[in-house]
């Protein structure tokens, strides 16, 4: 008989705010506590955590983040951008973000949407939630199907991805690349 998981709570998606940047801090810190380097889907655009930690710069990437996506004050090379908390009970547990169109870059990596779970969060369902909830709003935007990227040996972003009815493009160079169909708003 196959493992039952616990149906998760629902995921929400927050704007970024100022008013969180001490929750924020500790979401992101885990991720380096566990390891990692780099949390994906964080958006930190050539900032480090330790940048961050500063309010001044952290309220300043705020503004950034939320200019781009209004399109504004995006760098060359860059393209506009949404990016989102996941929240579950209250309590900030990833991040995620929509890149609203893709460049050469974007196009062979990073795609259209990045997202990161914080590890005491992982396999609980936040990821393919948070995914979803993505959709919906590229929907609102009127962006057609997304490309999502991760590496071929994620299992767990694997199957988050499939979960979202990703259909597998190819693998080049380690990444498996996914094509995923937004979500109808009215759904």
């Amino acid at each position: 008989m196959p493992e039952q998981r616990p149906h998760p709570t629902p995921v929400t998606l927050v704007a970024p705010t100022t008013r969180r940047h001490a929750e924020w801090l500790e979401m992101v810190r885990e991720f380096a506590a566990d390891g990692e380097e780099h949390v994906d889907g964080g958006a930190f655009f050539g900032l480090s955590v330790e940048d961050l930690a500063v309010p001044e710069a952290f309220d300043a990437w705020v503004r950034g983040a939320l200019a781009h996506e209004r399109g504004e004050d995006v760098p060359p090379a860059w393209v506009a951008s949404t990016l989102r908390w996941v929240e579950q009970d209250g309590r900030l547990v990833g991040t995620i973000h929509l890149r609203h169109e893709l460049n050469d870059i974007l196009r062979e990596q990073g795609g259209h949407i990045g997202y990161g779970v914080r590890p005491s969060a992982r396999r609980r369902g936040v990821a393919t939630a948070a995914l979803a909830a993505m959709r919906r709003l590229a929907a609102e935007r009127g962006m057609g199907r997304l490309l999502v990227t991760c590496d071929d040996d994620n299992a767990g972003s694997i199957g988050t991805i499939e979960a979202n009815g990703g259909v597998l493009e190819d693998v080049r160079g380690g990444l498996r690349r996914y094509w995923v169909p937004v979500v109808d708003p009215a759904r």
